[in-house]
């Protein structure tokens, strides 16, 4: 049974065929080489060396442009990898850079339902922060400074929210202000990293 091509299949084993005829009439055969030779009056007993040369660094040609592609492939992976790394990173930032937050209170952590502006010692209060445009997906890293009498550090929360699933977050820190701890003006301070989102000022008495 006669094998039928397609026109495509045609098409290109006419391109091969002329290919293959234009490379045979490009090569010329050992005997046409050492004609030539003679007629240059260079040495026939170089010819096997010579052709063993130019076989070596046609390989060696081949093997430098493999070795360049790879190098290219590498470095352009490379190039590819650091750029969505910081492109990564700025997304990143640029969402912790949109959330802010409600102003918040401070209530008996017993008590969280209500709002204080006045504190009796002894006491365990809590700061409830409402987050708006948090990254849903992720965990924040936030802190909170308890200060007295102007910028006396008393205390530092320090911590990770759980997996945030909603863009409106509640979050919270909390600080036992024992008998001994300084009445007047308080101020409790929530950081987003090293960037202040809310401040609450309070009575300690």
């Amino acid at each position: 049974m006669t094998e039928r091509l397609t026109q495509e299949q045609l098409t290109q084993i006419v391109g091969e065929v002329e290919r293959l005829a234009q490379r045979q009439q490009n090569e010329v055969d050992r005997q046409q080489v050492e004609q030539i030779l003679q007629e240059l009056n260079l040495p026939l007993e170089l010819l096997d060396e010579a052709i063993l040369q130019v076989k070596r660094r046609e390989v060696l040609a081949t093997q430098q442009r493999r070795r360049r592609r790879l190098t290219i492939g590498m470095v352009a992976a490379l190039i590819i990898t650091i750029a969505a790394g910081a492109f990564w990173s700025h997304q990143s930032q640029q969402r912790l850079a949109n959330v802010s937050a409600q102003q918040g209170r401070i209530t008996l952590a017993q008590n969280p339902g209500g709002s204080l502006t006045t504190v009796t010692r002894p006491a365990e209060v809590a700061y409830y922060v409402t987050l708006q445009n948090a990254p849903i997906g992720k965990k924040l890293g936030l802190s909170c400074n308890w200060t007295a009498l102007g910028d006396q550090l008393m205390h530092q929360n320090r911590y990770q929210t759980q997996e945030i699933t909603t863009s409106v977050w509640n979050t919270r820190c909390k600080h036992t202000i024992d008998s001994a701890a300084p009445a007047g003006t308080w101020t409790v301070r929530m950081f987003l990293g090293d960037r202040p989102i809310s401040e609450t000022t309070f009575e300690v008495k």
